[in-house]
């Protein structure tokens, strides 16, 4: 320091602070070897609380106001030094600012997800985080157990220690309230005031007031959020069998829109759509099947046909069903279900045709007999 610097430390009797910040919480009045004044202005603006330290020892605490530093405002100072009649200039002292207003917006998360046992999905994964908003509200507890001897010392400085509070209480709730996890939106005000009450007597033990803790989210991992997506579709579509039926018709109008398609290759994906709608009817089984076969009043056909034989399906009644193989379809003959005349179709074929005029099951009508003539 020039010679220059040295004279005007010695002379500046003003002590201020403008905290050209929005994070600092305790800032240290930094002036030539610590030397202050008999006479000097403190200047607390609100928001502020000044603090006197002297030889490492705690001393006088100054609210918002001006102040013109003598033995009679300075009373725990002048009782340690042992003044009487008033001090000689100038005498050794550091000056911090406390910054009394509230901090907001401060963040805190789970850092790894929090075990749960949901009455619902049972040992589940969540995340959580949100926000909170507080003030120092004991300066002289605060800088004697967290901001000590620090120059600057920011809101980053604490937060960390604070986060690992929130999420022990966070936990520590969730666990106690048992709410199914689809739940926990509806009581984030609750789950909020829960944690917020638990945590006040902890910030207060370092001289800090929780004014407001918030739950904002709570997320569950990707795959699960997934899983939830498609049962709410499942939900929202309704009856399975008539959204398999829509699909399906979808899908025939659009092969039958397909430009390359056409004859062989436009009865092949007919086919395949027929195919893929009776995997999927079959698949749901149970209720949904019984309540398929009495809608459509068509008869069972059995176990699926041996590989490589022929299958065909039959129009009856203006619906399809199927596909029978030739022994199906014979006791359908003999029980008068079908007829030469019914549209029938198999791999292969264009188009729908009548029964009688494919050659390997037009012979399974030549043992049934006539209509009876009326009597």
């Amino acid at each position: 320091m020039g010679l220059m610097d040295k004279l005007r430390g010695e002379f500046i009797d003003i002590i201020q602070w403008l905290d050209p910040t929005n994070n600092t919480m305790v800032h240290r009045f930094e002036r030539y070897q610590n030397e202050i004044k008999n006479g000097a202005k403190l200047t607390v603006r609100e928001s502020q609380v000044a603090i006197l330290i002297n030889e490492g020892q705690l001393a006088d605490m100054f609210k918002p106001g001006l102040y013109t530093l003598t033995t009679e405002n300075m009373p725990i100072l002048t009782t340690l030094k042992g003044w009487k009649y008033g001090f000689n200039s100038p005498f050794l002292a550091e000056v911090y600012f406390v910054n009394t207003k509230q901090f907001t917006d401060l963040l805190w998360g789970t850092p790894n997800p929090v075990m749960l046992r949901d009455p619902e999905f049972g040992p589940i994964r969540i995340r959580a985080n949100g926000n909170y908003t507080m003030k120092i509200a004991d300066p002289a507890l605060f800088i004697k157990t967290i901001a000590g001897t620090d120059g600057n010392f920011t809101t980053e400085s604490i937060t960390n220690q604070l986060r690992n509070v929130a999420v022990t209480r966070f936990t520590d709730a969730i666990g106690e309230s048992k709410i199914p996890v689809l739940d926990m939106a509806s009581n984030f005000d609750e789950i909020s005031k829960f944690c917020e009450n638990k945590m006040k007597p902890e910030f207060l033990e370092y001289g800090i007031e929780l004014l407001k803790f918030l739950v904002a989210s709570i997320t569950l991992p990707e795959n699960v959020e997934a899983a939830l997506d498609k049962r709410s579709s499942m939900g929202i579509i309704g009856d399975m069998s008539k959204f398999t039926q829509f699909q399906i018709a979808e899908s025939m109008e659009a092969a039958a829109k397909n430009p390359s398609g056409g004859g062989a290759s436009t009865g092949m994906g007919m086919g395949m759509g027929f195919g893929m709608a009776n995997a999927m009817m079959g698949q749901m089984g149970g209720q949904m099947g019984q309540a398929n076969q009495q809608q459509n009043q068509q008869p069972q056909a059995g176990p699926p046909p041996v590989p490589g034989a022929v299958s065909y399906f039959v129009a009856v009644g203006g619906q399809q069903s199927g596909p029978f193989d030739l022994n199906a379809l014979k006791q359908m003959a003999g029980q008068g279900q079908i007829n030469k005349d019914t549209l029938v179709w198999k791999q292969g074929m264009a188009q729908w045709s009548p029964a009688g005029s494919q050659p390997d099951i037009s012979s399974i009508f030549g043992a049934v007999p006539p209509p009876l003539p009326p009597q």
